[in-house]
């Protein structure tokens, strides 16, 4: 499978929102935009979680709204390709290495925080790991509200005061919806009023489907249908003077093979933390056994991955601008393999379709535009 790098500072998933903000007339800096996109009164960004470039041209026929749009992308997502990392991208404009928000799971403070659930097995870290001073930079969200747009952010109940929305998304006005319905009803409410308006909406079940079931499996088709179905209806809904854009944050693999770093002695020697996910790992060693650990994981995953030192993943650009929360050791994954963890990750370790890697079905995602 073909691979990509992050190209941040042009056209990457972190330049959506200023684009956007850019387009309703309430540009947040001097710089021009990554991208062109239609001057409007009022924008809705909907990110589809999971809606990769080439999964949805390989599946056009399930989504003939989206196909049918403009196209600015493909974008790229930032490393690793995985929902923390892209929504905190997304939220602050910024790339990985300058928000800090580097895996799914990475070090901060000496804890391994699950940046999903903002937790630590089954402790909660809010408190200790303040989600504000983890990632302190404003967001775009925070900025365009501070300059006068009426800023609304569309998503579940329960994301309302994760560490999530917190650190990467946080900023305007939240509403928690709990199904498609109240999602497209708030949304466009959302846009309704004077002034420039923009709205972020969040959908999670075709990345859901996708990993319980693979990528283009029947189940993920019918679900990219029922997406499709929706941005029909929003379309003919969106008043005037509305534009509306769609992004994912992330594509999709199914992984054909599999190394347990849980079982496999070669890979626990000398590891004092492993984060990350089953496609791109950080691995924190323990003093003195960077080297070792390095010789050892090239070893065992040989052709499969990419075992660079944080230096070298510095060096590679694959954070951009670097933050201190690196592992000692950095893996990406190539083409269909992955390293799991079947005690640590025991549900995570069953899906057949991952993300966060490097290749082009993983990295590249659309960015769909429609003016009313």
């Amino acid at each position: 499978m073909s691979e990509v790098l992050p190209r941040y500072g042009s056209a990457t998933l972190a330049d959506v929102l200023p684009a956007l903000t850019h387009a309703i007339g309430a540009p947040l800096d001097e710089r021009p935009p990554a991208f062109a996109l239609p001057q409007a009164g009022a924008a809705v960004l909907l990110l589809v979680d999971g809606l990769g470039h080439e999964l949805l041209h390989a599946h056009a026929d399930d989504a003939p709204v989206l196909a049918g749009l403009a196209d600015a992308g493909p974008l790229t997502v930032g490393f690793p390709s995985t929902t923390p990392i892209s929504l905190t991208s997304l939220g602050t404009g910024l790339p990985p290495g300058a928000h800090g928000t580097l895996g799914l799971r990475f070090r901060v403070d000496g804890e391994l925080l699950d940046a999903l659930g903002w937790s630590s097995g089954r402790r909660d870290l809010r408190t200790t790991l303040v989600p504000e001073r983890v990632q302190p930079e404003p967001t775009v969200l925070e900025r365009a509200a501070a300059a006068g747009v009426a800023v609304r952010s569309v998503s579940p109940l329960e994301f309302r005061t994760s560490g999530l929305t917190r650190s990467g998304l946080r900023g305007g006005e939240y509403r928690g919806v709990a199904a498609l319905g109240d999602l497209a009803v708030e949304i466009l409410a959302g846009v309704e009023g004077p002034g420039p308006r923009l709205v972020y909406g969040y959908h999670a079940d075709l990345d859901k489907v996708g990993h319980l079931y693979g990528p283009g499996t029947p189940a993920w088709r019918w679900q990219l249908r029922q997406v499709d179905a929706l941005l029909g209806m929003l379309l003919a809904e969106l008043p005037a003077g509305t534009l509306l854009a769609v992004t994912g944050d992330h594509g999709m693999v199914t992984v054909d093979r599999t190394v347990d770093a849980d079982t496999t002695p070669a890979l626990t020697d000398g590891v004092a933390l492993l984060g990350g996910d089953p496609r791109a790992r950080h691995v924190y060693t323990a003093p003195g056994a960077t080297a070792d650990v390095l010789a050892a994981w090239r070893a065992v995953l040989g052709d499969d991955a990419s075992v660079v030192t944080r230096e070298e993943a510095v060096a590679r650009g694959w954070f951009g601008p670097v933050a201190d929360r690196i592992g000692d050791i950095v893996v990406a994954m190539h083409g269909t393999a992955a390293v799991v963890r079947t005690e640590a990750e025991p549900f995570l370790s069953t899906f057949p379709g991952q993300h966060g890697s490097f290749t082009t079905a993983e990295q590249l995602v659309p960015l769909l535009s429609h003016a009313s």
